[in-house]
């Protein structure tokens, strides 16, 4: 009896993992929220969900090693190619645009590079529970990887208030607002 209760668990446990096996192609992206330190230190990211169904990640500078220029006025995104985003200060300013989950368990999208104002393809994942890779390619084959660390402190200068608020990081228009999902509408009702 002892044999034949054996041979039942195991057969149960073998359906169970073939279940849950059966949803390894779409291996889901591990979570890349919170403040990471750039590979050469000048700059902390912070990386959150956005968009309207907060599936998508969008990153932050909260922190510049030099926020400012030798005259002392902070830094402004002089070359982005529109003209009404010239003047804002690059302290605070969203880099990392709504990166989608890729069913390698990863996020892919644009990412912003004020020092020549253009976008360039990105992927991040986290490669251990305090480090994050983030792949940049100009075209496929001119491709640079960098490893952020994450950071848990607070350094002085650095934002720390939510997104759009006043000691916060400010989204970009078009992620500003999350929209509010549909309400269901019942019928006959």
């Amino acid at each position: 009896m002892n044999f034949f209760l054996r041979f039942v668990l195991r057969i149960a446990i073998t359906i169970v993992m073939m279940v849950l096996g059966g949803q390894a192609g779409a291996v889901g992206p591990v979570d890349p929220s919170g403040t990471w330190l750039v590979e050469d230190g000048r700059a902390r990211i912070r990386l959150e969900r956005c968009g309207p169904l907060r599936d998508r990640i969008c990153g932050f500078i909260v922190w510049m090693k030099e926020p400012a220029d030798k005259r002392g006025q902070p830094y402004r995104d002089k070359e982005n190619p529109d003209p009404d985003k010239r003047a804002r200060v690059l302290l605070g300013h969203q880099l990392i645009m709504g990166l989608q989950p890729t069913p390698d368990g990863r996020f892919a999208g644009d990412i912003y590079n004020a020092e020549d104002g253009k976008s360039y393809s990105v992927s991040l994942w986290r490669e251990s529970a305090d480090r994050l890779k983030l792949k940049g390619c100009l075209i496929k084959l001119l491709c640079q990887t960098q490893s952020w660390q994450q950071t848990l402190d607070v350094q002085p200068g650095q934002l720390v208030g939510l997104t759009g608020d006043l000691n916060g990081p400010r989204a970009d228009r078009e992620w500003a607002q999350v929209i509010a999902p549909k309400p269901i509408q019942v019928k006959g009702k």
